[in-house]
């Protein structure tokens, strides 16, 4: 069914609804995961990431008493020919609200295609095993199952030592007030991720996401290197600082330097500066298809799976 119950309707989110908002996906995450795995910070940036529009591209279901019960919006920081659909509802009373806001986001998805100017338009959604409804949704609006992605995490015990690196190796905080490092630092991620599935940003763009995060902890953004010459760089977000976690948002190893220890001693170090700050866990996330085969380096250096979740997709 993609009607709403009687009485039940929508409207466009605001940055006022990020409260209840959290209060609903946390509500989600637990009936998925066990646990929360959302931030305040992550509600907000949801609503004010590049290319996303509450007022165009986003809803909220509100139930016979005005409550919200789900929530849609989608994601494509880069404008690329790729989206990423996002729908969360109360579990059970809920549920009705799932397929009439993913119809709801699939009809705006297909005008940001062209908006875009992309023709076709690829459109990508992400679900755990147990949002067995989700699935259904998602399956039945004609995705398919693509690849798994994981969350990686390891807990931060006390004082957190970076091991020495391998001979050659060095890493250093970036220099966040010299824009021409950062445009290196920036030039790396799209350079080391471009025989990957990830979505290519531009600097600009990449610029303003960073610009509009409520903090930056530019302490924990670092930059390696083998034999003096520029190898990789990892970049952090504050997005698991309210749940006292560190978040490595990008980890990026340019390809003549991969298995020299780069991207252990850039993971390491990290690790270290967050746990310096009282940082209770790590935590990331990994394409598990990634030919550079990058969860065997997470599972090296310590981490595992909090859990994995699948990917459907389908074009529009």
């Amino acid at each position: 069914m993609t009607r709403l119950p009687e009485g039940w309707g929508t409207r466009r989110p605001t940055l006022d609804d990020v409260p209840e908002l959290l209060r609903l996906v946390h509500a989600s995450d637990i009936a998925a995961l066990g646990a929360p795995d959302f931030t305040t910070e992550e509600v907000r940036e949801a609503l004010t990431s590049p290319h996303t529009d509450p007022v165009r591209d986003c809803w909220v279901a509100l139930d016979g008493d005005g409550a919200i019960v789900g929530w849609a919006y989608p994601r494509n920081a880069s404008g690329g020919d790729r989206d990423f659909a996002e729908v969360y509802v109360w579990p059970e009373r809920g549920e009705p609200a799932l397929r009439p806001l993913l119809a709801l986001l699939l009809g705006r998805i297909t005008e940001r295609g062209r908006e875009f100017g992309h023709d076709p338009y690829t459109v990508r959604a992400g679900a755990v095993p147990t949002e067995r409804a989700w699935i259904a949704a998602l399956t039945g609006a004609g995705f398919t199952f693509l690849k798994q992605h994981a969350r990686m995490t390891m807990a931060l015990d006390g004082p957190v030592t970076a091991p020495a690196p391998p001979p050659g190796v060095t890493v250093r905080p970036v220099r966040h007030d010299d824009e021409a490092e950062l445009r290196r630092f920036h030039a790396t991620i799209a350079e080391a991720f471009r025989d990957s599935d990830h979505p290519a940003t531009d600097y600009e763009t990449w610029r303003e996401r960073v610009r509009g995060e409520s903090s930056i902890a530019w302490d924990e953004w670092f930059v390696g290197a083998v034999d003096g010459e520029w190898a990789g760089v990892l970049q952090s977000s504050d997005t698991s600082a309210e749940d006292n976690g560190g978040w490595v948002r990008a980890l990026a190893v340019l390809r003549p330097y991969r298995r020299r220890g780069v991207g252990a001693a850039l993971l390491h170090r990290a690790f270290a500066a967050y746990a310096a700050k009282g940082r209770t866990t790590a935590g990331l996330g990994v394409d598990l298809a990634n030919p550079t085969q990058a969860a065997r380096l997470y599972r090296a250096v310590g981490m595992r799976p909090l859990y994995e979740a699948n990917v459907y997709q389908r074009t529009v």
